[in-house]
């Protein structure tokens, strides 16, 4: 019979502390790269956004979570708005998130109506790019007034023409949004990405989710 020494019980002590370690460090390393990836997926590839106004209704709802494709129009420097591998740039239709030109700290999300060279006008609230009229499902008006335009630009803009390398938005709730006819033309290097899934959504006036919105595509 083997007779158990003190010095064979310390010798297996470095042992197990050696596995400790071991286990600790992969832990470690597994977060690390979970952070990592989670980072770069949110810089370059996709980032979520929630909607906090209704001017893109009813496309987008208050309440509404979505997912923004970041990779679609090009990959930047992090941090910067210099694009390192160009794809490809908003075209008329798409539902882009970008920094605000007034407040670059916030992001707005709008349609994009126009595209550098397309000439823009508003007449009776109807919108006309190149002089034919908008094709846009999506528009709707919620106030029936019509306002002249010395008081404001809402119901008759233009014609202006959309510089290069600038974008014409405008909100799907035509009446209701805070947009290009206000405060001018978005830069596309502002652009963050396009809006293309609609994740999750909340509405906090019947406190309750809106299951039937839930994975729906962004048009």
């Amino acid at each position: 019979m083997k007779t158990t020494t003190s010095s064979d019980a310390t010798a297996d002590a470095p042992v197990t502390k050696t596995a400790k370690k071991g286990k600790l460090r992969e832990n470690i390393e597994a977060i690390v790269i979970a952070i990592l990836l989670a980072m770069f997926i949110r810089t370059f590839v996709v980032q979520a956004f929630k909607i906090p106004s209704g001017s893109m209704q009813d496309t987008l709802l208050i309440g509404d979570y979505i997912l923004v494709n970041k990779f679609l129009y090009g990959v930047k420097a992090p941090f910067t708005d210099y694009v390192v591998i160009p794809v490809k740039e908003p075209q008329r239709g798409d539902v882009v998130v970008f920094r605000y030109p007034e407040d670059p700290s916030k992001d707005f999300i709008k349609r994009v109506v126009a595209v550098g060279g397309d000439t823009v006008e508003i007449r009776h609230k109807q919108v006309y790019v190149n002089g034919e009229r908008e094709e846009n499902p999506h528009a709707i008006y919620v106030d029936p007034r019509v306002i002249p335009q010395r008081v404001q630009p809402r119901d008759f803009f233009g014609p202006v023409t959309v510089p290069e390398g600038k974008l014409f938005t405008m909100g799907d709730n035509r009446d209701e949004s805070n947009d290009s006819r206000f405060w001018g033309f978005v830069d596309v290097s502002a652009v963050r990405g396009k809006a293309f899934l609609i994740y999750w959504s909340w509405d906090s006036e019947d406190f309750g989710v809106r299951w039937s919105r839930l994975a729906d595509r962004i048009e």
